[in-house]
């Protein structure tokens, strides 16, 4: 009894505090709890999105998502699109946050603006340029290439199955290019300055110093930049929809894109909700596991970096 006064009496001390955090808590719950859960339990029934929610249907939805050679591409897909992306960028981003974190680099806040300017623009706007770009009649690569005589006709890049996805990932990279560095320069910012001048006192290079300072002291922080990354990418869905909507045949059909399709398009007829929740369900608990792994991996790394400053 005592320890529910106590904690009635904090509750009430910090009243002012849930209530300015009321708002955050209700639209969070609103937009992102609620439907978790609405996705759960629409993906165990036959739903249009119109009629009554009536028709359970138990475990038949995630069967038919399992046996879908559809989703399995849409999947394989995601998972290109994650692996062509994340290494590129993270290693590109980290070397433009070694250099644009050097005190000494003249005008280094201009070019971390330049450098973010994509991920402030809209997405859908940059799909429809890039589509223009590389269009295949009157398209900026086509024109440059065929004015040096690199090809001998136009190349439909984002017609071809060869080439689309090659085309997705090389966009995906410049637009959320951005959002890594930031990360990495907040990462690199975080480590005592005093390790480096110790370091250059006892004579240790440039390599040596980001071998045995930067390295140790930034995995915790890259562990949580790799998170990220692997979430954002495989959870792609409008620079793809935009850029090419899945095609061709489904070549850069990503699992984001064959969810609309099937809840939100009348591409494959009426609208089938529950499927298409059971397929976000399907997939979800896919990156969950991964986060799970990652953040068991952030632990020991944090450990290893307070073992590593003592």
């Amino acid at each position: 009894m005592e320890n529910n006064k106590s904690l009635g009496k904090q509750i009430w001390k910090n009243r002012w505090n849930y209530l300015f955090l009321a708002p955050t808590i209700i639209l969070f719950t609103m937009f992102t709890i609620y439907p978790v859960i609405a996705s759960w339990v629409i993906s165990f029934y036959n739903w249009n999105g119109m009629e009554p929610l009536n028709d359970f249907v138990g475990a038949s939805n995630f069967i038919k998502v399992a046996t879908d050679p559809g989703f399995w591409k849409a999947f394989k897909n995601s998972f290109i699109y994650m692996l062509g992306v994340v290494p590129i960028q993270l290693s590109l981003s980290l070397i433009a946050a070694i250099f644009l974190n050097n005190p000494k680099l003249k005008g280094s806040t201009v070019y971390r603006t330049l450098l973010f300017l994509p991920v402030v623009t809209t997405t859908a706007v940059v799909g429809i340029i890039m589509a223009f770009i590389f269009g295949t009649y009157n398209g900026v690569i086509n024109e440059l290439l065929l004015a040096t005589r690199l090809i001998k006709q136009p190349v439909n890049w984002l017609g071809s199955a060869n080439t689309a996805m090659a085309i997705i990932i090389t966009v995906g990279i410049w637009k959320t290019f951005g959002y890594n560095l930031i990360y990495w320069l907040a990462g690199l910012q975080s480590i005592p300055g005093e390790l480096y001048e110790a370091a250059k006192v006892d004579g240790a290079s440039s390599r040596q110093q980001f071998r045995y300072i930067t390295v140790p002291l930034l995995k915790p922080i890259a562990i949580i930049i790799i998170l990220l990354a692997i979430i954002g990418s495989l959870n792609v869905f409008d620079l793809v929809k935009v850029m090419t909507g899945g095609g061709p045949a489904y070549a850069t059909d990503v699992v984001a894109t064959y969810i609309y399709r099937y809840a939100f398009s009348t591409e494959k007829g009426i609208p089938r909700l529950g499927f298409a929740s059971a397929a976000g369900v399907f997939y979800g608990v896919t990156t969950m596991l991964i986060a799970i792994i990652q953040g068991a991996l952030m632990k020991n790394a944090n450990r290893e970096r307070a073992d590593y400053q003592l």
